[in-house]
């Protein structure tokens, strides 16, 4: 690695023949689709490559430190993709008009509104942020801890305990 981290190309392709087998496997558990698992694999590499003087060879193998960057960046493959998908399907929802009563479902829409903004006035401030970044401008959890500049574990903490009390306030089960 040190040499990688000098820029010795030739110790790359060593580095890159002897890991990239583990890095797709360890992206193809997580992302399964083989083209994205590809991406997603040459995107570890160029990490592995940028970020070579930064492994610490007292905190753990070269390997473990590879396959650890590459489940965390399949996994945000994953969020992404689902994300994507949830955004889309709400747009089709939104475009899509349906045959029932307009003024029923508006007064619905309207009530569930206030039923969610009731339930989020329950929540901490931070709490309340958090779940407001995330899901109302889209926001990943890393994006909103550095919006309120705090740390990520106290994000993804609050924004649990936040969800869980939306949930109860909501009345939701399962």
């Amino acid at each position: 690695m040190r040499e990688v981290a000098r820029g010795d190309r030739e110790a790359f392709s060593t580095l890159y023949d002897t890991l990239a087998p583990l890095v797709f496997g360890t992206v193809l558990r997580v992302v399964r689709d083989r083209a994205q698992s590809e991406e997603v694999t040459q995107e570890v590499m160029i990490e592995l490559w940028r970020q070579a003087a930064r492994c610490e060879p007292t905190a753990g193998s070269v390997t473990t430190w590879a396959a650890t960057i590459a489940h965390r960046r399949a996994v945000d493959r994953v969020r992404s993709a689902r994300a994507a998908y949830d955004r889309e399907q709400a747009q089709a929802a939104r475009e899509h008009t349906t045959a029932f009563d307009e003024v029923a479902g508006q007064v619905e829409t309207r009530l569930e509104r206030e039923r969610v903004r009731r339930c989020l006035r329950g929540l901490t401030e931070l709490q309340r942020e958090a779940v407001i970044l995330a899901y109302y401008q889209g926001l990943t959890y890393r994006e909103v801890a550095q919006s309120l500049r705090t740390p990520l574990p106290t994000i993804t903490t609050r924004m649990r305990d936040g969800l869980i009390r939306l949930r109860d306030c909501m009345g939701v089960t399962s």
